[in-house]
């Protein structure tokens, strides 16, 4: 697993549109990548609705919110949309950067963030999260770090 100070691994994984996100590509703001294990999962949906419920905010401070499990890209299309969430959720089903970022739980991915600063380094690990209110403590977080 990377370590707070480390220039957070580069990847390349396709969203719930398909489309291709790069983490370089978000290089000048700052990236909450948060893993997380499955879909409609209670503690999962739980985890995405309090970023959802903070994403405004959160996205005012200059911040890109990047979600990753094994999902499909069809399931992450299907999760976006019940739960109107408005960031990237990324598919990772060979676990390539899940095994990259020594998050690997028993169903896919344990639930692990990474803030990353505007230069690509990892300023802060969330190994133990709270599922409803991590999208708050992201918040306060981001908020004490950006001026």
């Amino acid at each position: 697993m990377p370590n707070v100070g480390d220039i957070a691994p580069d990847f390349e994984l396709p969203n719930q549109r398909g489309e291709i996100i790069k983490l370089t590509n978000f290089r000048g703001k700052y990236v909450v990548l948060y893993f997380y294990p499955k879909d409609f999962t209670s503690g999962c949906t739980l985890e995405a609705q309090s970023i959802r419920d903070v994403y405004n905010e959160l996205k005012n401070l200059d911040v890109v919110i990047l979600g990753i499990s094994a999902d499909s890209i069809e399931s992450h299309k299907k999760f976006a949309e019940k739960y109107n969430l408005p960031f990237n959720l990324l598919s990772d089903t060979e676990k390539k950067v899940i095994n990259l970022y020594g998050v690997k739980g028993l169903i896919g991915a344990r639930r692990v963030t990474f803030i990353i600063d505007k230069n690509g380094k990892i300023i802060k690990i969330f190994q133990k999260v709270n599922a409803a209110q991590h999208g708050k403590e992201l918040l306060e977080t981001l908020r004490s770090m950006n001026p």
